[in-house]
């Protein structure tokens, strides 16, 4: 079995079929999926979808890009679910910060200062977080070791090194379809070196569509695209990294085998 620890099904890209995409996947060994919370105005359709199904969970946060409606109370609310199993995905992203000096300052400071809120609420309420880093690495790990983060997955690992100490703070490390590209020589170089307990597996459907696949909408039926490139990497059989990964995943997110 594999979980897919990280994959927007609630996204409008899978509106028309989202119970085909789902039961595609479980028929291809797919077990368990993780709905990331990236903007609240979609948390009603994911939080609907784990109540509908018992192998969908969710999480409740603020994607960098959508700070401005960050609510505390919301995440509060959303945590009481026993089917909401995480908080984020929250972090840091410069990739598209402004070019002005002043408003690029105030951005960064603003999504510092939102992550750094994710991080309290979820060691408040005992829940994994699921971090999204990009073009922000430094300031990131430095967040999370100042706010003593108790754990949670780095979502998209991005293959930055200055990360890999994460793992003995609880950190797992999320690997997807980026590993299938023939430009992701840093992940595939970076990859022996996480420790075999801290990695899981990841879509991020519906987008980084693993190759041969890349240009059509991702689903959660690719990761063993992910798995087979994963396995062929660490010398290991395929069986072997669906096991080790999925035991990792219910351990990060405290789920159970169906």
């Amino acid at each position: 079995m594999i979980i897919d620890t990280h994959v927007h099904l609630d996204n409008k890209q899978y509106y028309e079929d989202i119970e085909e995409v789902i039961e595609r996947a479980m028929q291809n060994g797919v077990g368990q999926f993780v709905i990331p919370g990236a903007d609240p105005a979609d948390l009603p359709r994911a939080k609907e979808l784990s109540a509908k199904h018992k192998s969908v969970y969710y999480a409740v946060g603020m994607h960098p890009y959508d700070i401005k409606n960050f609510n505390e109370s919301i995440i509060r609310e959303y945590a009481k679910d026993d089917k909401c199993i995480a908080i984020g995905e929250c972090g840091l992203d410069y990739f598209r910060l402004p070019e002005e000096e002043a408003e690029k300052a105030a951005e960064i400071a603003a999504q510092k200062e939102v992550f750094r809120a994710h991080i309290r609420l979820a060691n408040e309420l005992k829940k994994p977080l699921i971090v999204h880093i990009r073009e922000a690495s430094h300031d990131a790990r430095l967040i999370l070791e100042e706010e003593e983060s108790a754990g949670g997955v780095l979502h998209c690992f991005n293959a930055d090194e200055e990360l890999l100490p994460l793992a003995k703070r609880g950190f797992y490390f999320g690997i997807g379809g980026v590993l299938t590209f023939k430009n992701a020589r840093k992940l595939v170089d970076v990859l022996p070196k996480i420790p075999k307990e801290r990695l899981v597996i990841e879509t991020d459907g519906p987008y980084l569509t693993p190759h041969p696949h890349r240009g059509k909408r991702n689903e959660p039926l690719y990761t063993s695209l992910v798995a087979e490139k994963m396995a062929e990497l660490l010398g290991m059989l395929q069986s072997e990294i669906e096991d080790l990964s999925t035991e990792n995943a219910q351990r990060l997110f405290g789920i159970n085998t169906l």
